[in-house]
């Protein structure tokens, strides 16, 4: 058995075979079960030809279908490739061609954006529909691709230095393909309250003498933190429990009928939609016992109000990304309006200054949040970013995060921000993660997103987008009188705009070159 996660999952369903492994709607798998599927596609994909170290894109919504793709993929030691479902046709095409996929599983709903897309990607060979019978020449649907495909396993043996690719951001340009062993990543992200495998079997012995869990990822399975999450529940012998898109009473209703004990969010875009069906509805929420958030800016006043809400749940937030891995926890009583600090939970991650020499803790210095040890190999068809990224000094290698930060006296990490979303304003240096939370705090702000604009005096001046928690939103100089209650002047925006939704990826990651556009025509 090897660090991979085809191995180790079936580890898991030899070792407890009859428990829940997936619940999504009606749908209702045993890890034995869940297996079975996922030998059926896996053999299916092989006699289409995929082979090992090749790519399969995945655009799905939650269910079933996406976690055996998963799965079929890595038994066959091919790579999964997620796509963001949302994705208009040029940025298909980008993520299609860079990814040099050449099989693809889609929802027949997005089924017009594939037929307009594929056939300029010749190397995009083999379709698979999900939901219904397909129209694209040559395409089987998914009902079809397993009904003659055997259950059983007969693949060959696998490695721990398999690939494992997340495509992460386009929030400022296209997404980037992150690569993983799959043992790096399993490491990476290793659940903190669980301890640390010394070899490949005591996961499964681990599964096997685990507890009953029901365990929930909220956020879309084509954000990374889905993915990580499921495998992480997989590896505790848990329960995972998914909703096909997020609704926020849905999310409710499924952690009532479910019994969901822990559940993982990507920061505020989903925490205050969840906080408002939780205020105006009658839901039993008596099974939870962890709140987790990860990804994404989780706000404090966002944070106070969910814990209201739930008094007896452990609300959480945890520090890392994509290249990263779960690297941290949220010092108590630190919110991204106050000054938000992190204290590390695993070895090798500090702050590292112009130089690349660690920051002394309490010296003052700024930095960025690094990481050595278990990081992700580079970018895919990106060898210059990745160098950039991942730079070598004094023989060890580092991942640069981009998170512009010091150390504290008790080795604690604060963050400020983005380096890359910075405002420069008359030489001031203006985070917008910091505004944003600031602005949240207001009653008649649902969301906020701020950034940088041009000025001919000032460089740039800070601006930003706001959707109304109302009818009638606040006026400007309300939103002003209270951001200067909280920031510095330089800090607070010069320009609002008001729009009727917040365009965010389904992850809940903001769009900034959207919120730029808006601002520009505000202005």
């Amino acid at each position: 058995m090897e660090y991979n996660h085809a191995d180790l999952f079936e580890g898991v369903a030899d070792a407890i075979g009859d428990r829940v492994a997936l619940i999504c709607g009606d749908q209702r798998l045993t890890y034995a079960e869940l297996d079975e599927h996922a030998n059926r596609l896996a053999h299916h994909l092989a006699d289409a030809g995929v082979r090992p170290g090749q790519h399969v894109a995945v655009q799905l919504y939650n269910g079933v279908e996406y976690a055996a793709a998963l799965l079929a993929t890595l038994k066959i030691r091919a790579v999964p490739i997620n796509v963001n479902y949302r994705y208009v046709e040029n940025e298909l095409f980008y993520v299609y061609r860079d990814s040099d996929s050449v099989a693809l599983l889609y929802d027949v709903e997005f089924e017009d954006k594939v037929a307009a897309t594929v056939p300029e990607v010749p190397e995009l060979r083999h379709l698979i529909a999900v939901g219904g019978t397909p129209s694209i020449p040559g395409a089987v649907a998914y009902d079809e691709a397993l009904r003659d495909a055997p259950g059983t396993r007969g693949f060959p043996a696998r490695s721990g230095d398999d690939m494992y690719i997340i495509y992460t951001g386009g929030t400022t340009g296209m997404p980037k393909g992150v690569m993983w062993s799959t043992e790096q990543i399993i490491f990476a992200f290793w659940n903190p309250t669980v301890q640390r495998p010394s070899k490949p079997e005591d996961i499964v012995e681990n599964a096997r003498n685990s507890g009953p869990l029901i365990m929930m990822p909220v956020a879309p399975l084509m954000h990374g933190a889905a993915q990580v999450a499921t495998f992480i529940a997989w590896f505790m012998g848990a329960t995972l429990v998914y909703t096909r898109k997020f609704d926020a009473a849905d999310v409710w209703a499924t952690i009532e009928r479910e019994k969901v004990n822990s559940l993982t969010i990507t920061g505020d875009a989903m925490a205050i939609p969840m906080a408002e069906e939780l205020a105006r509805g009658e839901y039993d929420t008596s099974s939870l016992f962890a709140y987790v958030s990860t990804g994404a800016i989780f706000t404090g006043t966002v944070r106070d109000r969910i814990q209201k809400l739930l008094p007896n749940v452990m609300i959480l937030d945890r520090f890392g990304s994509t290249e990263s891995g779960s690297t941290a926890e949220a010092v108590a009583g630190s919110t991204p309006e106050k000054g938000l600090r992190f204290a590390p939970d695993v070895e090798n991650v500090t702050v590292l200054d112009d130089a690349f020499q660690q920051v002394k803790p309490g010296s003052g210095v700024i930095g960025q949040v690094a990481r050595t040890g278990y990081i992700a190999q580079g970018y895919y068809n990106d060898p210059e970013k990745t160098a950039k990224t991942f730079p070598v000094v004094d023989g060890k290698r580092w991942l640069l995060t981009g998170d512009i930060a010091t150390v504290e006296e008790d080795g604690s990490i604060a963050v400020y921000g983005r380096g890359s979303q910075a405002i420069n304003t008359g030489g001031e240096k203006v985070f917008p993660e910091e505004v944003e939370a600031v602005l949240k705090g207001h009653p008649g702000v649902y969301d906020a997103v701020v950034t940088g604009i041009p000025d001919e005096r000032w460089g740039n001046r800070v601006a930003a987008v706001i959707q109304p928690s109302g009818d009638a939103p606040p006026s400007d100089e309300e939103l002003d009188a209270h951001c200067r209650r909280e920031l510095s002047g330089y800090k607070v925006p010069r320009v609002y705009a008001f729009v009727d939704e917040m365009k965010r990826s389904p992850a809940g990651k903001a769009d900034y070159r959207w919120a730029k556009q808006v601002a520009e025509e505000a202005q």
